[in-house]
């Protein structure tokens, strides 16, 4: 009796994926660099004298994938056990037939005994021996005919068990196969994201060059322009003629500008009627913002300006309102942003006899400032370098360097880390412009801090002084606070 045995280990050695050599290395993050030698060897690129591109190595990369997935197909295998079942169908069916005709031989031999039975009744002699042998041979035949049949019930349990055992085996091999299919699946997408971060990579590659190029590109620029500025500037050339010309109209504008102040003066006094022999003084200096106004005496025989008594007023351009400025009282007077648009006034009391002296025009703003201090009002703190001249009235002898912060809720004065004076904006604050101090006062203010705290700051320019004044009253504004002298708060109050 022949046993059917499972053979199908060769055919899994033969449909395996072959083993990934272990001897692959990743030296950095970016995706390997490396081809495929003879069985399966790994071989670096820098290596071979033939370095192939980035776009190649991803070809050659997707065909081993594709061909690795085919690799990974085990359809034969399921196959095989396919047929394998059908064949232990067959037999199954063949051992079902063989049964029904084993069952037939029972029926066929009983029926021949029975008739040899009757038979041997009815004769006599030698027939009757005839009958007993023939009645012998069918006994025997039907012990030869019932151990064919255990036979057949055996191979017929063993074929069931085979069945039973290919059926699962298939079931195995479907399992094995979807397993594969899957697995191979995940490995293709894996390959394509990698190739997709590689061409990602190198778009990305391209890019950074395309800008990096053009950047240097620009910088070269930068540098040819630079020279050429450097090499006009050592060497004669129409511009430096074009820079002389502006200078010297520049020059001649700035004399004209005294010559028509001067006729104006002598114009306004003509038609105020006064005589040369009683004009005794008269103005000196810029009528505008960032100047100082100085009164001078004209004849010889005019009296020292020390011993006369000196007030400087505010005329409004529209009414003629005369206000007086606290403070003063010297010979020099350096406008400040309140004096703007309005025509000032000093008058001089020398024995007895009182003379007046004004501006021909209103005070005009300083060129510029009013874009500068818009451009500062957008930050939240400005500093300002200044020196202190005076603290609470008294000379400061040192003259180093402080930092006035002007915030949008506060004012701060300190040098280094230590601070001098910190304050919100506060009806007690007072800040203007410093009445007097000679050719310096065009730089300098005066800040009172708080009720006994006071301060005589000199900026580094007469720009940076008008600045500080006007953002220091803008911030201040905000905080419903009106920041002035004060004398000038009085009247703003009024």
């Amino acid at each position: 009796m022949t046993r059917v045995t499972r053979d199908f280990g060769d055919t899994m050695q033969k449909d395996a994926v072959p083993a990934v050599s272990a001897d692959v290395a990743f030296s950095s993050s970016r995706f390997p660099n490396y081809k495929i030698g003879a069985n399966n060897q790994i071989v670096d690129a820098k290596d071979d004298p033939k370095v192939l591109s980035m776009k190649e190595v991803v070809a050659r990369e997707t065909a081993l994938l594709l061909e690795q997935q085919k690799r990974l197909s085990v359809r034969d295998l399921a196959n095989k056990f396919e047929k394998g079942l059908a064949a232990a169908a067959k037999l199954s069916e063949e051992a079902r037939l063989r049964e029904a005709a084993s069952l037939e031989k029972h029926v066929l031999l009983k029926k021949l005994r029975d008739a040899l039975e009757s038979l041997k009744g009815r004769v006599a002699g030698r027939n009757k021996d005839d009958v007993e042998e023939a009645i012998a041979m069918v006994e025997a035949l039907a012990v030869q005919l019932t151990h064919r049949e255990g036979e057949l019930i055996q191979e017929k349990a063993e074929v069931k068990k085979l069945a039973n055992f290919l059926k699962q085996a298939s079931e195995d091999a479907k399992k094995l196969v979807d397993g594969e299919r899957a697995y191979a699946r995940a490995e293709i997408e894996s390959a394509r994201a990698a190739v997709q971060r590689v061409e990602e990579a190198i778009q990305e590659h391209e890019r950074t060059s395309r800008a990096s190029g053009k950047q240097d590109v620009e910088e070269l620029m930068k540098e040819v322009q630079e020279a050429r500025r450097i090499k006009m500037l050592h060497q004669p050339s129409k511009v430096m003629d074009m820079e002389h010309e502006i200078r010297a109209l520049r020059i001649q504008l700035v004399e004209k500008s005294k010559r028509s102040l001067q006729l104006q003066k002598e114009l306004a006094r003509s038609r105020r009627g006064e005589q040369s022999i009683f004009q005794l003084f008269e103005l000196d200096g810029t009528e505008a913002l960032g100047s100082c106004l100085r009164i001078n005496p004209c004849p010889d025989n005019a009296p020292e300006l020390s011993k006369c008594s000196i007030q400087w007023y505010r005329l409004a351009s529209d009414s003629g309102k005369k206000e007086l400025i606290s403070g003063a009282t010297k010979s020099v007077y350096a406008p400040e942003p309140f004096d703007v648009g309005r025509v000032l006034q000093a008058e001089i009391i020398s024995d007895g006899q009182q003379f007046s002296l004004s501006t021909t025009c209103p005070i005009d703003p300083a060129a510029g400032l009013g874009s500068y201090v818009e451009a500062l009002v957008r930050k939240h703190d400005v500093e300002f370098n200044v020196i202190v001249t005076q603290t609470n009235g008294v000379d400061h002898p040192s003259e180093s360097i402080h930092v006035l912060h002007v915030g949008k809720m506060r004012m701060k004065l300190r040098k280094g880390k230590s601070t001098n004076a910190k304050e919100y904006y506060s009806t007690s604050m007072q800040l203007c412009g410093v009445r007097g101090g000679g050719n310096a006062a065009a730089q300098a203010l005066f800040w009172q801090a708080k009720k006994g705290l006071s301060f005589v700051l000199a900026f580094e320019s007469a720009r940076e002084r008008n600045a500080a004044i006007m953002l220091a009253r803008r911030f201040a504004f905000d905080c419903n606070i009106m920041l002035a002298g004060p004398d000038d708060r009085a009247r703003l109050g009024s």
